[in-house]
């Protein structure tokens, strides 16, 4: 695992681009403490965006890694273009002249992925933490860590979307292409999802679309705003209901888990077929 490790990230140092993309990334993932910072006063009427309840434990857990969720698709440029410069600069071939089975080819890969996710979560995670004990109204041990599950969720996200990325790039060899086939499926599956629900008629649409590739992973980290007590305040005002169940549900991981097998596990037989 290290040796195939090392090769990819040897492979990595001298990549310009995926070092920019990396660092802008997590100069992105940094930039969240900077909401804490957001003030305005209008006409005397003060607001601070700390003082909403953003910054609270356990709430910042999911609000963090639900902001951060949105910020993957800089990563996923570094793997999609990683696959990509294997084709374009022949390494790939060269590599498996030099020993390297195509099974350890894809296994390097998938390692650098979940380099990658398991990096990017403990950064979202030591961000969460400093942010929490800095403007949290809440720090006792017990409430601190009650919603921490939402980092191991934003992980799985993470590894499922460069899993996506890794097939995509290793299926089209070219990143621009890949990357657009990713946005068309995300495209396509915006556009069916109202046809269930609504072409179709089917009311328990979500029994559906949540099989769908990138819906499960939307699915991981559910929009926190609602969750919020002034939100659910004001709905509450106007006749709304946003009780809702914001947890992750054991069988959202376990089709999220799916995904990530079919990915991994085509990737691998299309490099099998395929005649380099």
């Amino acid at each position: 695992m290290l040796r195939l490790l090392q090769i990819e990230l040897i492979k990595l140092k001298y990549n310009k681009a995926a070092k920019i993309l990396s660092i802008i990334y997590f100069a992105l993932l940094t930039s969240i403490a900077l909401i804490a910072s957001i003030k305005f006063n209008f006409g005397g009427i003060k607001f601070n965006v700390a003082d909403t309840g953003i910054f609270n434990f356990p709430y910042i857990w999911h609000f963090n890694t639900y902001v951060a969720s949105y910020l993957k698709f800089f990563l996923l440029l570094v793997i999609v273009s990683m696959v990509s410069n294997e084709y374009s600069n022949k390494t790939l071939k060269q590599n498996l002249i030099d020993g390297l089975s195509k099974k350890e080819f894809i296994l390097s890969k998938f390692y650098t992925v979940l380099l990658f996710s398991i990096i990017s979560s403990i950064f979202v995670f030591i961000v969460t933490m400093v942010l929490g004990l800095i403007y949290s109204s809440y720090t006792e041990l017990s409430i601190i860590f009650t919603d921490i599950y939402f980092i191991f969720a934003y992980f799985l996200a993470l590894v499922v979307f460069f899993s996506m990325g890794l097939f995509f790039g290793i299926l089209i060899k070219r990143s621009a292409f890949a990357i657009g086939a990713i946005i068309l499926l995300s495209i396509v599956e915006g556009l069916l999802i109202p046809v269930i629900r609504f072409g179709l008629g089917i009311k328990d649409y979500e029994a559906i679309t949540q099989f769908f590739p990138l819906t499960s992973m939307y699915n991981l980290i559910k929009e926190p705003a609602t969750r919020l007590s002034g939100v659910k305040q004001l709905a509450s005002s106007v006749g709304e209901n946003f009780d809702l169940n914001f947890a992750t549900q054991w069988y959202e991981y376990l089709i999220v888990l799916f995904w990530i097998f079919i990915f991994i596990f085509f990737s691998y037989k299309l490099l099998l077929r395929r005649d380099l």
